[in-house]
């Protein structure tokens, strides 16, 4: 007996920002993720503090090409469906389906891409699982609009959904509505197109923001049941369990603090309402939750079928400000008791089963692992072949520990994409040297390669561990 359900759906993830490239192919429009550049300013952009609206001529924009999926997405399911996936997360681009975003009609040939494509999962035994949104924002729609503050793009989005809903019927059951939607307060522009002019309230329009885009996930939710009763519906967070530093009350409330926060927009998602800390927390600071008529009821009514999230690293918090140290997008105090990979995010495998269970307890709704991965510095020979034990390692302990949380704990969950599949460029970084993939391509930081593709050692592991539904680990 496998310690897996029958059915489990093991496979891999990407996001079409990081892999798809073709970024002015096919008729598609301009959006945030491409005009976000690699090197010193990236940060900065994304966070929304830096204005970059069009390329220039000083910075190298890795989401122009990707890996070039765009033109490889063939090849690159056939090598998912020898390692036996059972199914793909990947996302849509909005600006292929709109290239402005605010369309009467779409774009065919973007509708057709995506068609052949998840008719090319099908064709290899791959159930497709769809993020509708992952960070892309037409670039139109933040010139014209604001980007996410504007409530204008809630309509924009149901449009976009009721287009792809139809169009797929039958080919695509499982959707996620937003990735990570907690980056909006994390990486603003990246995570919902918000830039900021001088003297304005940060926190308020990132706050809207993230009303509207609560509000547009529960419209999606309504029209996917509608169009179709068998689609599954999700929502999508950047986890990972915050522990407290010591013993000291102090620390555990500090720590308490980050998990609730971190949980905000789940609890809205998935329970249909604001819980009370954070309307109390948002009063206090002057914000106000943009609420129009039916927006409570629209929430309440449409949560989402099952939680997804991603998975790297736990964190740690301390009421002492000196012992907070920058970290990847989150600040967090070093946990002495844990490895930290080459970029630093502190390897914690049990934490994943913390994590697990914390989740089904708070919400008793199915979960998916949607993301998780190593990131890892990769050395190929003459035939791009990877030795990744260390690969391997991280993922092997993971997968135990998913394996505890589902026999030993109950947890519901329904699958496991291990992130950055095929090798692609870094969300955060825009490196392609930060490798998470199976599968090893031909690029470097600065897009030179031949972009071939190569299986590294571990592509022959995971193959075995789907091939025993989670039993041959070694």
């Amino acid at each position: 007996m496998s310690r897996f359900p029958e059915g489990f759906l093991w496979g891999g993830a990407t996001a079409a920002n990081q892999c798809e490239g073709g970024y002015n192919e096919g008729g598609r429009g301009l959006a945030n993720v491409d005009v976000i550049p690699h090197g010193k300013d990236r940060f900065a952009v994304m966070l929304g503090d830096k204005k970059m609206f069009d390329f220039d001529n000083e910075h190298y924009y890795p989401a122009q090409t990707g890996i070039d999926m765009y033109h490889h997405y063939k090849e690159d399911i056939a090598l998912f469906g020898e390692m036996g996936f059972k199914t793909y997360r990947l996302s849509i681009a909005w600006t292929r389906i709109f290239p402005n975003g605010d369309e009467a009609e779409p774009n065919e040939e973007g509708l057709k891409f995506y068609e052949d494509l998840f008719k090319e999962c099908h064709k290899h035994g791959i159930e497709p699982l769809v993020t509708i949104t992952h960070f892309d924002c037409p670039m139109y729609l933040i010139e014209k609009y604001g980007g996410w503050k504007n409530r204008k793009l809630i309509s924009l989005y149901e449009n976009l959904c009721n287009v792809i809903f139809r169009r797929y019927k039958g080919l695509v059951k499982y959707w996620l509505t937003f990735n990570e939607i907690n980056m909006i307060l994390h990486l603003p522009f990246m995570g919902a197109g918000l830039y900021f002019e001088e003297g304005e309230n940060k926190e308020q329009a990132m706050y809207t923001a993230a009303h509207h885009e609560l509000v547009a996930s529960a419209l999606a939710t309504k029209i996917a049941h509608e169009v179709d009763p068998n689609n599954m519906v999700g929502c999508m967070l950047a986890a990972g369990e915050t522990y407290p530093y010591s013993c000291n009350p102090k620390d555990v409330w500090k720590a308490a603090e980050a998990n609730r926060d971190n949980y905000f927009f789940i609890d809205v998602q998935s329970r249909g309402a604001y819980p009370a800390y954070a309307l109390l927390d948002l009063e206090r600071k002057g914000i106000k939750i943009p609420f129009e008529d039916g927006d409570k009821e629209v929430l309440k009514k449409y949560t989402v079928d099952f939680i997804s999230f991603s998975y790297y690293s736990s964190r740690c918090a301390s009421a002492d400000p000196k012992m907070e140290t920058a970290g990847n997008v989150f600040a967090s105090v070093k946990n002495p008791h844990l490895q930290a990979s080459e970029w630093g995010w502190q390897i914690d495998p049990l934490g994943l089963r913390i994590t697990l269970n914390n989740l089904y307890d708070r919400y008793q709704k199915p979960l998916f692992i949607v993301e998780n991965g190593l990131g890892a510095k990769d050395t190929p020979d003459a035939d791009g072949y990877v030795e990744d034990d260390y690969r391997i390692d991280y993922l092997r302990e993971h997968v135990k520990a998913m394996g505890d949380a589902v026999e030993l704990d109950g947890v519901e969950l329904l699958g496991y994409t291990m992130w950055g599949c095929i090798d692609l460029v870094s969300a955060s970084t825009g490196e392609m040297s930060k490798r998470y993939g199976f599968i090893y391509v031909d690029r470097d930081d600065e897009g030179n390669g031949t972009l071939k593709r190569s299986k590294k050692k571990s592509f022959d592991w995971y193959k075995k561990v789907i091939a025993t539904n989670g039993e041959e680990l070694d």
